[in-house]
């Protein structure tokens, strides 16, 4: 990656850095703090409101962690032992005799006095139900001890912790049925203009069909948000007033179709007055323009209209100011860096975030990397990011952005 001596001045553009911590510290000042108690049925995707801390010691007692012999170690002088007793996993064994092993089962417990577990890839069993063991032993080894992964008090997961299927198995293991969890976001989408439709009607001269709403309300429930959707507004003050009036009860008013401050521009002017607005020109590409404020005290976020604008705006700046009203600590998504496969000749004064795959190894971009182009999206497997005033030759590396870390 090559850094251009004078890559051009950024004029009022906001970097994205500082775009995504002001949408984080107003995302600190208004958290969710309702919760809902559920069965862990219930909890895939959603944000642990309390620490998860273990009340028992796991594994309760030690046990074999593998199929084998248990044997004290003190009583063998690497002569056959005899077999005292059958131990499986679930069962209580008794103390260990003196003089004697047990055949021993992964998961079961260690019988008292014992302090060794040979494999029984090791172990040679005679007819006389003695067994030889070829191999040195060592005290404890295959054994794995009581409290091994968590002992009682210890805090096994923050609050703030996106609850996946790990995570679920985790608080199962502890026992747990239930856990308290923030309560969901709830986040009405619209979509502005006149030239918007919906899919299965016909469509009229100068109209297109709205592919924004779809985007974001699957992307939105993937999250475990909980969406209302707003439908299209139409370029009419007084219907604009009524349908932000009639959303009800919600945490963040979500747009797309851009908020400016043109005189056609009914949802600005709704949004001016009854509330507050900001438009940002962020140096990012695509998406420079991006919204914030506030309608009757509820956050609104407006999104630029065209789909890949939507797309990289969206993961990058508003899903990160969800997460964070849940209280999730970790909101910016994995970068890894990956060689080019293409070449960046021109610098630009925007960070530009390229459709893009991996192939052989390199990351190669999508032909058009119009912001109206969805398909580039739906053919990529994530986003490559061109750092501001840089050119990019074959081999050079960038960062790359899975999908994966933020299509959920």
């Amino acid at each position: 990656m090559n850094p251009v001596d004078k890559p051009g001045k950024t004029g009022a553009l906001m970097p994205v850095e500082e775009a995504l911590q002001r949408l984080l510290d107003m995302a600190e000042a208004t958290p969710i703090r309702e919760q809902d108690v559920l069965p862990l049925a219930d909890l895939d995707g959603r944000v642990l409101a309390q620490d998860l801390i273990s009340t028992l010691d796991l594994p309760p007692w030690p046990n074999s962690a593998m199929d084998g012999y248990v044997l004290r170690l003190s009583d063998w002088r690497g002569e056959p032992l005899p077999v005292s007793q059958r131990i499986f996993a679930g069962q209580a064994p008794q103390p260990l005799a003196a003089g004697t092993c047990a055949r021993i089962f992964t998961g079961a417990p260690v019988p008292e006095g014992a302090d060794c577990v040979e494999m029984q890839e090791n172990a040679v069993l005679h007819a006389d139900e003695r067994v030889s063991f070829s191999e040195p032993l060592q005290a404890g080894q295959n054994i794995r001890p009581r409290g091994q992964e968590t002992t009682v008090g210890e805090r096994v997961l923050t609050a703030g912790t996106r609850l996946g299927p790990i995570e679920l198995g985790l608080a199962a293991s502890l026992g747990r049925d239930r856990l308290s969890v923030v309560r969901r976001v709830r986040v009405a989408v619209l979509s502005t203009g006149d030239e918007l439709i919906e899919p299965g009607l016909p469509l009229g001269p100068g109209q297109i069909y709205n592919s924004n709403r779809r985007v974001l309300c699957s992307w939105l429930a993937r999250m475990g948000c909980e969406v209302i959707d707003g439908g299209i507004l139409p370029d009419d003050l007084e219907q604009t007033r009524a349908r932000l009036a009639g959303l009800g009860n919600v945490d963040l008013i979500l747009s797309t179709g851009g908020v400016s401050v043109g005189e056609a521009d009914f949802l600005g002017i709704a949004l001016r007055e009854e509330g507050e607005l900001a438009l940002w020109k962020l140096a990012i590409k695509p998406g420079k323009p991006l919204t914030f404020g506030h309608f009757r005290g509820v956050p609104v976020i407006g999104l630029p209209g065209n789909p890949a604008s939507t797309l990289v705006t969206f993961a990058l700046l508003a899903r990160p100011y969800l997460l964070r009203r849940q209280g999730v600590h970790e909101v910016t998504p994995l970068r890894f860096e990956v060689p080019v496969g293409f070449v960046w000749p021109k610098p630009g004064n925007r960070r530009e975030y390229l459709r893009g795959r991996i192939e052989q190894g390199k990351a190669i971009i999508y032909r058009n990397q119009s912001s109206g182009v969805l398909r580039s999206a739906a053919w990529a497997e994530g986003f490559v990011e061109v750092l501001e005033g840089t050119t990019l030759a074959v081999g050079d590396r960038v960062n790359f952005i899975p999908l994966s870390e933020v299509l959920n």
